[in-house]
């Protein structure tokens, strides 16, 4: 009888059978069969990548037709299967998540005497199952990532020890730093700075660009106005103008580096008058949101609902 555990090194990363066999396993509260599901989640992954590549490779040559390609695809299947039986870290990442949500479900289930006869490792496995069909349905790593290298799109799939999205913890690692030097020049908080800068950036995937390509480094959105005497970035902008969105294109202040951005948010903060009461509420995240809004930062009528939403879901820690 070929347990969960073989199946995963014979079949094809998308064989449908191979699925419901995973599927069916997740009833035995096996955790070879939720290792099974994440090792045939890596090679999906690593399929998926060797599909873009695949894709952005010219295929016009004399012995470029359907049949070559058929036969090309398939082998990148097997491939991708041999490659994930050998690990690049993602079905371990996800085997310790999962196994971290079954022992809460165990222990929750137990705790008000409704334990299932199949345990916890089932909603674990079937957690693995599920994202493997999810993923199953996009033929490119670009549908779900789109204009992101495929190493960064396989970290953001992973979620952190910390139980924060691989994105958010590398986005605070990155800018830590600098929060904490804005922190005590301003006062306000490092998380909510970099929570800000979070919503006005995208996560620092929409940071405005300069003519040449190059970062502008605002990750604050600040206007290149009231006497700003260096560098600046034209970009289109949402104003909200009585209430109704409208697109403007506005001038926009450009920093040699990020470490830039933070200091001159700090100072634009402490400095300008109509952020006083900003600062007097910053041990508050709501009252840190809702003084900026007041104090006319941004016109989005959202603007501190969303923001604080922001703080408290990803850097409440």
């Amino acid at each position: 009888m070929i347990t969960p555990a073989d199946n995963s090194n014979s079949s094809l990363a998308i064989d449908t059978k191979g699925i419901e066999s995973l599927k069916q396993s997740a009833r035995q509260n096996s955790p070879d069969s939720l290792k099974a599901a994440a090792k045939q989640f890596e090679a999906l992954f690593m399929n998926m990548i060797m599909k873009s590549m695949r894709e952005a490779t010219p295929q016009e040559g004399v012995f470029d037709n359907q049949q070559t390609k058929m036969y090309t695809s398939m082998l990148d299947q097997q491939m991708s299967q041999s490659m994930a039986n050998k690990g690049i870290g993602l079905a371990e990442v996800l085997i310790r998540q999962l196994s971290v949500n079954n022992a809460v479900a165990d222990t929750a289930a137990m705790s008000d005497e409704r334990t299932s006869a199949t345990g916890g490792n089932e909603i674990g496995l079937m957690q693995a199952v599920q994202i493997r069909d999810i993923y199953g349905k996009h033929s490119k790593l670009a549908a779900a990532y789109e204009g992101e290298d495929t190493t960064v799109a396989a970290a953001e799939i992973a979620v952190s020890t910390s139980g924060q999205p691989a994105h958010v913890q590398a986005f605070q690692n990155k800018l830590n730093a600098h929060a904490e030097e804005a922190s005590k020049t301003t006062g306000i908080p490092a998380k909510f700075m970099l929570g800000q800068a979070a919503l006005e950036s995208g996560w620092g995937k929409h940071v405005m660009r300069t003519p040449d390509g190059g970062s502008s480094h605002n990750l604050f959105g600040i206007k290149a106005t009231g006497g700003w005497k260096g560098k600046t970035v034209d970009a289109v902008t949402t104003e909200y103008i009585n209430g109704a969105p409208q697109k403007r294109v506005e001038k926009f202040r450009a920093y040699d580096s990020y470490a830039d951005s933070f200091r001159d948010y700090a100072k634009l903060l402490k400095n300008n008058p109509r952020y006083e009461k900003v600062l007097a509420n910053a041990s508050d995240v709501q009252g840190f949101a809702q003084g900026l809004q007041r104090a006319g930062y941004a016109t989005d009528p959202n603007y501190a609902a969303k923001l604080t939403h922001i703080i408290n879901k990803n850097l409440s820690a």
